[in-house]
Formats: structure tokens, sequence, C-alpha cells
């Protein structure tokens, strides 16, 4: 390998890896601002939290890759152009495409690897995020009572306290009121205390409370030969009550349940639910279109239409089947016939919404199929872009280069969001759809990698200057 070949390797993957951990740092940040209200006062352990980070970080680099590609590009050849070292290579005989080849070969390796991750991990990584999330997101807060507000988090029970202190043994409540509804039958045993001590077991399974000088009402229905509702009263100094807190423990669902989502298979999976889902849709189709068929009718036995042919004075061309006629019978056919068409209506109905529905499936595995092939040949695009945008303009940093980067990526990411949108909505598609992106941007790619090789000035300000100059000038003569 050339000096010059190893150099430019060098000058890439620094700014690669820094590139590629900040916007994984900055997509983590979000995905902590989307969900940090689910995270919050529900007691989970430090590793439930990491774990989610880390299948968050697996499941952000589809975008965090392809924009690290063509910042890193950027900042690559800008450097190269602003210390002048892309004129001493030209000077050295070798072209732009020749110092661009390793690159070029890194970056098709890269999104292969892509593929491949895309694959084999990235299904993985959304089934142990999705399943984890779901968890998280349907876990209990953790159980925290707060003055003069009852508490429902229990099960079964309603807590309220008047004050709470806080002490080294625990926590010390005063004027307590506990109404107890685990039978069911509304708030018919009501507690009451004067003072009472809050903690938990040591396995943190049980909550105790320990009430003084209270008292406990029990309303009760009859018994016997008295129908009477009976109210209870008792009257203590101290009591404990146990409270079930299994219902606050962290528990995780089975991920199978998660393993049929789009996001969630390979593709081969996805190839085969798709075929299935389409063979259940010309199913379907078929169905719908046997069930019109007992509603072709003619009614020959109730309008007589063979025998009426022949007659004189029947206007076919204006009654056609319904000629030869009296009233009676002409509105009981009428009658029937609309009976027909709305039964034929009602069923036609709930057959389209059913093609619909497998024809939406359809589309959303295809999106997720091509989306596998879209991120590797995205990150080849967005390079051919990005490494002859560097060589024009000329600047390194993360000064004009992340602007750049940020407005091309942005562009990408709008076109495919759309394409991605139009298909789900049926109004493309799939492959061009998923596809549209790399199609407009690929014209756009070639186009900057020509005026990168012959030396343009397509982003040179001095250029433009003296274009306008110029062009005063000869407008200030020519009226003169």
């Amino acid at each position: 390998m050339k000096k010059v070949h190893l150099l430019i390797i060098k000058a890439f993957i620094r700014p690669f890896i820094v590139t590629f951990f900040i916007v994984m740092f900055v997509l983590l940040m979000l995905f902590l601002f989307k969900y940090i209200d689910d995270l919050i006062g529900k007691g989970f352990e430090w590793y439930v939290i990491l774990q989610l980070l880390m299948y968050a970080a697996a499941t952000n680099v589809a975008m965090a890759l392809p924009l690290a590609v063509l910042l890193s590009s950027i900042m690559t050849f800008g450097n190269l152009g602003e210390n002048y070292e892309l004129v001493a290579i030209k000077s050295a005989g070798i072209s732009l495409q020749k110092a661009m080849a390793p690159l070029v070969a890194m970056v098709v390796g890269l999104s292969i690897a892509a593929f491949l991750f895309s694959d084999f991990m990235l299904p993985v990584a959304n089934l142990k995020m999705g399943s984890l999330l779901y968890d998280v997101r349907n876990q209990k807060a953790a159980f925290l009572i707060e003055e003069g507000i009852f508490n429902n988090s229990i099960p079964g029970y309603s807590i309220r306290v008047k004050q709470k202190l806080l002490t080294d043994s625990g926590d010390v409540l005063k004027d307590i009121v506990i109404y107890d509804q685990s039978k069911n039958n509304g708030n018919t045993n009501v507690l009451m205390a004067d003072e009472g001590e809050m903690y938990k077991t040591k396995d943190e399974k049980y909550l105790i409370l320990k009430l003084k000088d209270g008292v406990r009402y029990e309303e009760s229905n009859g018994k016997g030969y008295d129908p009477r509702e009976r109210l209870t009263r008792f009257n203590f100094k101290e009591t404990e009550q146990r409270f079930d807190l299994s219902s606050f423990n962290f528990k995780r669902e089975d991920e199978s349940l998660f393993k049929n989502n789009f996001q969630m298979m390979n593709l081969k999976e996805l190839d085969s639910a798709e075929k299935d889902t389409r063979v259940r849709y010309d199913s379907i189709r078929m169905v719908g279109a046997k069930s019109l068929e007992s509603y072709y009718k003619l009614y020959y036995s109730t309008a007589k239409y063979k025998t009426a042919v022949g007659k004189s004075g029947l206007n076919f061309k204006k009654d056609g089947v319904l000629a030869g006629l009296d009233s009676t019978q002409y509105a009981s056919a009428v009658t029937s016939a609309l009976d027909n068409v709305r039964y034929a209506k009602d069923g036609l109905e709930t057959h389209i919404f059913q093609s619909e529905e497998f024809m939406k499936t359809i589309r959303r595995y295809l999106v997720e199929y091509n989306r596998k092939f879209t991120l590797s040949v995205s990150c080849l695009v967005l390079f051919f872009i990005g490494a002859p945008l560097g060589a024009i303009i000329r600047k390194g940093g993360l000064g004009l280069p992340v602007v750049v980067s940020v407005i091309f990526f942005l562009i990408y990411h709008v076109i495919s969001t759309v394409g991605e949108k139009s298909v789900k909505e049926g109004s493309l598609s799939p492959v061009m759809g998923m596809w549209i992106a790399i199609f407009v941007l690929t014209p756009l790619g070639l186009f900057l990698t020509y005026k990168a090789t012959v030396d343009s000035a397509l982003f040179d300000a001095d250029f433009y200057k003296n274009f306008f100059k110029r062009f005063f000038k000869k407008k200030e003569k020519s009226t003169l």
C-alpha cells in the first residue's frame, strides 16, 4: 500500500470513530429524554437502565452510521484540502479517484458489515429493547405516600396520611386513614390511627405499618333471619398491617410474544411472513369474489320473463327483466333485489377491510425487507457526497463540515421518511419508496465527484464575488 493511501486511511479513521460515538451519544440522550418519565421513580436497578441503553444504542446504529460516514468523509478531505495535501497528492500524479480508492474499499467493507448487522444483530437488538421497554413502561412506580393524598398503588387498599416524618428507623406517620377494599365490597372497612411507623421487610416483599391509638369501623350484612346491616367498631392501642409489594417487583414478559413484529425479523423471516400473508390476502379476495356469485340472479320464476318475451305491448328497453309484472310482483322483485344488494355490499365491505389490512401488513414487511439493504447502500452514497464535498470546500474541523453534513443528511432523512410513509399509505411501491432517497442522491454524488475531479470552484466564495463583479462591470459598460 502506498504511503498516500495509508495517510488518507488514518485521516479518515480518527474522525469516523469520534463522530460515530458523538452521534450515538446524542441519539442516546434523545432516547433518555423521550422515556425519562417511564424510568424515574420506579426503583429500577442500575443494570436494567444499562441494558436498555445498550439495546437502544444498537438500534441507533442505522441512523448514526450513515451520518458518521458523511461527516468523517467531509472532514477528512476538507482537512487534506485545507492543508494543501490534496494539491501535493495531485501534483505527484495521483488523481482524486485513486486517492479515494482505499477509502472506497473501506466504506464498501463497512457497508457489508452494516448489512450483516441489520440482518442478524439488529432484529435481536430490537427484540431485546422492545420487550424491555414494554416491561419498563408498564412497571408501577415505587410505593410512595404523600401527605394529604390518597395512595391507591397497593391493590385493594387506599391509604392517606396527614403528616409524614423521616427518621433513622423508618417513616413516622400522623393521622392515618386506610380503606380496605380487598373484598370488593366498597369502603365498608375503614381503619384510622393517630400515629404509625412504616418500613419494609428485609427482603422488601412486604410493607409493614405499625399503628397506634386507633379504631377500625367495619360494616357487614346481616346474618340468618336478621337482615339489618351491622357496624362493628374495634379500638386498639397497637396493631400491625402487612401489605404485599409483589405488584411493585420488576417482571419480564416472554420475549417470544414480540417476535412477530416487523422490526424484529431477519430477511428470511420477513420473506416467509410476507409470502404467508400474501396467501391469506389472495384467499380473502377469492372468498369475497365467490360470495358475490350467489347474488347474480334473474328472477325468471317471478317475472315470467321467457313467457313475456313474445307478448306485444311490453317495453323491454324500459323495464328489462321486470317487463310483464303486475304491481305486486314488481314491488316484490324490487324489494328482494335491494335486500340482495344490501347484503352483498355488507359482505363485500368486510372482505375489502380484511384485504386492506393484509395489504398494509405486506407493505410493512416489504419496507423492513428493503430497509436492510438501504442502510448499507446509504453509507456508500453519502460517502460519495461527503468526500468530494470536502475536497471542494477545503475546510476541516467541526465548523463548516458539520453544517454541510447535517444539511445533506437531513435531505436524505426527509426524503427517505416521506418515501417510507408513502409506501405505508400505498401511494408508492415498496421498492420506489424505500430507495427514492438513494435514487435522488446518487446523481448528486456523481456530480460532486466530477466537480471535485476537475477542481471546480463550486463552493468558493471568491469565485462568485469575482463573477458578480465582472457581471456588473459589463452591465455598466453597456449602459454607457
